[in-house]
């Protein structure tokens, strides 16, 4: 549902619509699938989906994938702040997201905000992951 409600809140930023086609393209899955969740998704009150029309978000589908989006901007974050390579990033937000608490994904937004204003933890960090994998 998460991954729905993300995909359809960028193609809304992006295009100013979502279609059933757009989001089956983005997630890689059939497009008989996603209209079973956006009929779903509608049913729980998070889209508007019309057949034929495209698909928007209600206020509360809104304020969710918004919280998503923030949810998977902070865990890239966090792991771009330890050099790891985009592609280990993207299979490990994908995973995670999906499974933090939001007491560790506070803990996580301050040490990020910590790891980011400070050069000399943050260097502190990165020497003791290098001396680590040696």
């Amino acid at each position: 549902m998460d991954d729905y409600l993300e995909q359809i809140r960028h193609l809304i930023e992006e295009k100013g619509y979502a279609r059933p086609v757009d989001v089956s393209e983005r997630l890689g899955i059939s497009q008989a699938s996603v209209t079973n969740m956006l009929q779903r998704l509608h049913a729980e009150g998070l889209v508007k989906h019309e057949k034929y029309r495209g698909t928007t978000l209600t206020e509360e589908g809104d304020r969710i994938a918004r919280a998503i989006i923030a949810r998977h901007e902070l865990l890239t974050e966090f792991l771009r702040l330890f050099n790891i390579d985009e592609e280990t990033i993207y299979k490990d937000v994908e995973g995670m997201e999906h499974h933090v608490s939001r007491a560790t994904l506070e803990a996580l937004r301050a040490v990020t905000e910590t790891l980011r204003e400070s050069d000399p933890f943050r260097e502190a960090v990165l020497k003791r992951l290098k001396d680590s994998s040696e």
